[in-house]
């Protein structure tokens, strides 16, 4: 019987958050059992861990939800374990039912502030459900854990649980060397700014405003890292505006090859719009995975992020719809290489506050005790 059954809506091979938690998973000692999104098939992927991919059910919003649910339901009701770990509020229900049966301990990673993400904008009755259904179930585990001090904050007071337990989209701590990937693979010059977007190209994400702004920014290119439901569309506006030759798109590449080619950038951009709470209270993944790498960053100003970005003097913030501010901005990260090289030298800095080591050890504790108590 493995100790932990493991669920995520997606590629948990491309999921750097999912890849860090398994780790500290089986560096404590638990055998881990993976169920996630994908080609139906059972396959070995890191030591101590199983991974059995579940086929990815058509369509998208709440038909989706409910087929997924019926999926991880039935595969995690057939493998007894003694925690179910929900890695997001989609599985969050499967997990609930599989621990009730196997009489078992119930984990949620609430990684969004689910019923406010960008989808529900406009859209009362279906932010209501999914703020229903996460507050009974979150109620009901064993234990809650979060990605920012907001979305903790507003869980706490919206559902009457204690605060969940931060642990932060942080790579752990290493030295990074710069790879030539995204220079060999564009043709950029290295005497020429690049100007780095890793990550899903998704509505509400700045692209568009970023690919608009380059038209008035010379001497500089700008790169999309990753894929996303986005990326045709704005494929195709590039080419139809003539936008070549500032504006390139690369695949993603596997989270742990990622570091050394973020590296080979100059800035690294992340501007999520102010469209929805969860915008407002994230700290996205690639925040942290420029600063570990030592760029310079270009980031929206939204109350989470200020606090990094401001708090440890590691780039420039910007409203992402202000086209002139943002022109401005990239100008400038484009113009002043010392203030790049300033910015660059505080971002080891932010790692003294936002620790994957020190969340890593949290987690550890928390199953620790949860294993302890549960049923062997």
């Amino acid at each position: 019987m493995p100790d932990v059954v493991f669920s995520l809506t997606g590629d948990v091979r491309r999921n750097s958050r999912a890849i860090k938690q398994l780790r500290a998973l089986t560096d404590l000692g638990c055998s881990v059992e993976v169920l996630a999104l994908g080609e139906p098939a059972n396959v070995d992927w890191m030591p101590g861990v199983r991974l059995h991919l579940l086929e990815r059910p058509p369509g998208g919003g709440l038909p989706f939800f409910w087929s997924a649910h019926r999926a991880m339901a039935q595969a995690a009701r057939s493998i007894p374990a003694r925690v179910y770990h929900a890695s997001d509020l989609y599985t969050l229900p499967a997990m609930f039912l599989a621990a009730r049966r196997h009489d078992a301990r119930l984990v949620y990673d609430a990684r969004e502030c689910y019923p406010h993400v960008a989808s529900t904008a406009g859209r009362p009755h279906v932010r209501l459900f999914w703020h229903l259904l996460e507050r009974f179930f979150a109620r009901r585990a064993d234990a809650v854990f979060t990605v920012s001090t907001s979305i903790a904050e507003r869980m706490a007071s919206a559902y009457g649980i204690p605060p969940p337990m931060l642990l932060h989209n942080v790579p752990p701590r290493q030295r990074v060397t710069p790879s030539t990937y995204l220079r060999d693979q564009t043709g950029v010059a290295d005497d020429t700014c690049l100007l780095l977007h890793q990550g899903s190209v998704q509505k509400d994400r700045g692209c568009e405003h970023l690919v608009d702004a380059m038209r008035d920014v010379d001497g500089a290119v700008l790169v999309f890292l990753g894929g996303g439901p986005r990326k045709p569309e704005l494929q195709q506006h590039v080419t139809r505006e003539g936008l070549g030759d500032r504006v390139r798109f690369l695949d993603p590449v596997p989270p742990d090859d990622l570091l050394p080619v973020t590296a080979s950038a100059d800035v690294g951009i992340t501007l999520l719009e102010d469209t929805c709470l969860n915008h407002r209270f994230a700290l996205p993944n690639k925040l942290f995975e420029y600063l570990m790498a030592g760029l310079p960053v270009l980031a929206s100003d939204l109350p989470e992020i200020r606090s990094v970005v401001d708090g440890h003097e590691v780039g420039l913030l910007v409203d992402p719809s202000d086209r002139r501010a943002l022109v401005d901005a990239l100008r400038r990260l484009v113009r002043d290489a010392s203030a790049r090289r300033r910015w660059a030298a505080n971002a080891p800095s932010v790692f003294e506050t936002f620790s994957w080591e020190a969340a890593s050890q949290r987690l550890q504790r928390t199953y620790s005790d949860l294993l302890s108590s549960s049923s062997a």
